[in-house]
């Protein structure tokens, strides 16, 4: 029985295989016929461009405006201020490229200015003088750097230029405040009535570059409040107070002044603004300096360094740049050099 069965299932096994290559033969395909055709060429086409040799071609002469500059790499202006590694010019003639700027006082460089300007040369004793002052902007925090800011300051020392005065549009509610408004230079005064106008939208109130208002009428000015947006008077912006003569006073004839960051570089910011003329007397220019100094050193962010990095005078017509010594002016550095003597003294005495 066992070996019946055995050879039963050979058997069947060896039917089941044979059957199978038989299949497996009759289903398989077999190709006889070369590859097609252009295969052997592109190969040899493959193997002679990489034995040929690059050509190169000669370029004729090109003139020199026309020739592609290579791109600089752009510098922050910031690392450029420092000038600690170069050498203290010793000879009134010297490489400017390897040699620090030299310092100047305000009087020195206006004086300097002055003789640029002397009718013997460029023959404008009354030019501009523009003060080119260059920022940090870095805030506190890593990353953060202050936005463009604009401000306007009252001068000691009022002048005039070539360019147009502001207008200034003053709400009051006294009448004595709204006279003193109007004498001090103010373009318009207006009360209640004024803001009911604009409310009604049949005053235009952008014909003005300035509005200044008194602390009384506030209350009724919050009715326009959405219709003048950014140019609302407030404590912030110094477009709000109790004394209306100073107010349009600085508006008009005050020395406006913009921060300009950096387009590339957000750390860096310049400032150039025009604070007097080369023929006012020059303890007037000092003082109109100092206060534009000061204005400009109380936006400075709550961390440590310096924010004004270097301020130059410059005069129009002329392409000098002085550097000034501009720390004599601040009113903190004042404070801070009579503290010093204040415990120097202390301390002599307490040696005696």
């Amino acid at each position: 029985m066992l070996a019946s069965w055995l050879i039963n299932s050979f058997r069947s096994t060896y039917n089941h295989n044979a059957g199978y290559n038989i299949g497996s033969y009759m289903f398989m395909q077999s190709r006889d016929y070369a590859a097609r055709k252009g295969t052997r060429e592109r190969r040899r086409l493959k193997l002679r461009k990489k034995k040929v040799k690059a050509v190169v071609e000669k370029v004729g002469f090109i003139p020199h405006k026309q020739r592609k500059k290579d791109t600089k790499v752009e510098v922050c202006p910031l690392t450029t201020i420092n000038e600690s590694w170069k050498w203290k010019a010793v000879d009134d003639v010297y490489l400017v490229k390897y040699h620090q700027q030299p310092v100047y006082s305000l009087k020195e460089a206006i004086e300097n200015h002055r003789e640029t300007h002397h009718p013997t040369m460029f023959n404008k004793p009354n030019a501009v003088v523009n003060a080119f002052i260059e920022l940090d902007m870095r805030r506190e925090k890593k990353n953060r750097f202050l936005d463009r800011f604009t401000r306007i300051i009252n001068t000691p020392h009022i002048f005039t230029y070539g360019e147009n005065k502001r207008t200034v549009l003053a709400f009051c509610k006294n009448l004595q405040e709204q006279e003193d408004a109007k004498n001090a230079g103010a373009d318009l005064v207006g009360g209640v009535e004024l803001i009911k106008r604009i409310q009604n939208g049949t005053f235009a109130f952008k014909e003005y570059d300035c509005i200044v208002a008194h602390a009384d009428i506030l209350t009724d000015l919050l009715l326009v409040r959405g219709l003048l947006k950014k140019r609302f008077p407030n404590l912030r912006t110094g477009t709000l107070g109790n004394n209306m003569s100073q107010l349009v006073r600085k508006y008009k004839d005050g020395i406006a002044y913009t921060a300009e960051p950096h387009n590339s570089f957000k750390e860096y910011g310049q400032i150039n603004v025009t604070f007097g003329l080369l023929n006012m007397n020059t303890q007037e220019l000092e003082e109109n300096f100092s206060s534009l100094i000061n204005d400009v050193e109380s936006m400075r962010p709550k961390r440590d360094g310096l924010f004004i990095e270097r301020v130059q005078i410059s005069s129009e017509l002329s392409k000098e740049l002085f550097k000034i010594n501009y720390q004599d002016y601040l009113a903190t550095s004042n404070k801070e050099e009579t503290k010093e003597q204040e415990q120097d003294e202390t301390a002599i005495i307490t040696t005696n």
